[in-house]
């Protein structure tokens, strides 16, 4: 059976918003597979001060990734290493983004990584800057990418953190890193946050209009031989735990035994944000340039089933629909399937 596998981060709407949102809501594919198609698994609820989102937890289960036996978050360094060319002979591996925390009236807030709009040159640059704060503590100290960075610290296996996406948009205090290596790593980044404070190049960032990178966020401790996901090409699935500032979809992911899936990132940044406008308006998008096609490939017989994987900050639902299930005539299109 050909089946696509389609997962849509922050498609179920928070329960006070979802009827007023899916009242005013276009999205006429979705609409059809929900309402001609079935559950595919039973709704899951989440603890919504879990240090990774539902679709974080998905993925991680999906490809095999480790949960972190402390806080069951996605033990995605190693695997992210490798994604980005990298070989550690050893060590235990945390993902790095350098990031902005802004003050609210009595907390600090975590803005959304992927939407801060860090070039490659500043980014080098910014690194370049760290890196003498970071190695003379005896870490190594790995870049991948414009705001993927990778810190080594042995010492601090078996601490707890907070996947970016979950602490995004929060106060900070309860999603901050706990357990062993807590104080080295607040020392660390409050020398970072030191270093970078006047920085000429967040002053030229302030003047365009950009916000300053004033922080680095820490996740993803794992041990540098962990978190292959056989059958995959450059672990290319790891990389949707970061998903792309621009929030389109990915080319579909393979693995050994498992369905091609897409995962659409479109909805993450209006979510995180609480702009639902924007939410309806990406909603309509992502409808359009993506369920629409595979909708159709799915009446032609491309495609013999698509599985729909929703998400909220707190839920997840499951519905497969077949090429058979379309001929459902009686049954309404609806997005009935979003409520709560």
């Amino acid at each position: 059976m050909k089946q696509l596998d389609i997962l849509i981060p922050f498609a179920l709407p928070p329960a006070e918003m979802a009827r007023d949102l899916l009242r005013q809501a276009h999205a006429p594919a979705l609409a059809m597979l929900l309402g001609r198609g079935k559950a595919a698994a039973p709704a899951q609820t989440h603890d919504p001060f879990a240090r990774a989102l539902p679709h974080e937890h998905w993925l991680t289960r999906r490809f095999g990734l480790p949960a972190t036996a402390v806080d069951n978050s996605p033990a995605a360094a190693a695997a992210l290493l490798r994604s980005f060319g990298h070989d550690p002979d050893g060590g235990h591996w945390f993902v790095l983004h350098p990031a902005h925390i802004h003050v609210a009236r009595d907390h600090l807030v975590l803005t959304d990584i992927a939407q801060l709009d860090l070039d490659e040159a500043q980014s080098r640059a910014l690194f370049a800057s760290a890196e003498p704060l970071v190695t003379e503590l005896g870490h190594g100290f790995l870049y991948g990418d414009a705001r993927t960075w990778f810190l080594r610290a042995d010492a601090w296996a078996g601490l707890r953190t907070s996947t970016p996406t979950a602490a995004s948009g929060r106060n900070i205090d309860i999603w901050m890193p706990e357990g062993p290596g807590e104080l080295p790593w607040r020392k660390l980044q409050n020398e970072v946050q030191m270093q970078w404070f006047s920085d000429a190049l967040n002053e030229d960032r302030e003047m365009r209009g950009l916000k300053a990178v004033n922080s680095i966020w820490l996740w993803g401790g794992a041990d540098h031989a962990i978190g292959h996901a056989s059958g995959t090409s450059d672990n290319a699935w790891a990389r949707t735990l970061t998903p792309a500032p621009d929030g389109t979809a990915e080319q579909p992911i393979e693995a050994a035994g498992l369905a091609p899936l897409l995962v659409a990132n479109g909805l993450t940044e209006a979510a995180l944000a609480e702009e639902w406008g924007i939410w309806l308006d990406r909603l309509a998008t992502l409808d359009g340039a993506l369920l629409a096609p595979r909708l159709q490939s799915l009446r032609d017989g491309e495609i013999d089933q698509i599985r729909l994987i929703l998400t909220g900050a707190d839920r997840l639902r499951e519905y497969g629909a077949t090429r058979g299930a379309l001929r459902r005539f009686w049954a309404q299109p609806s997005l009935s399937g979003l409520k709560p």
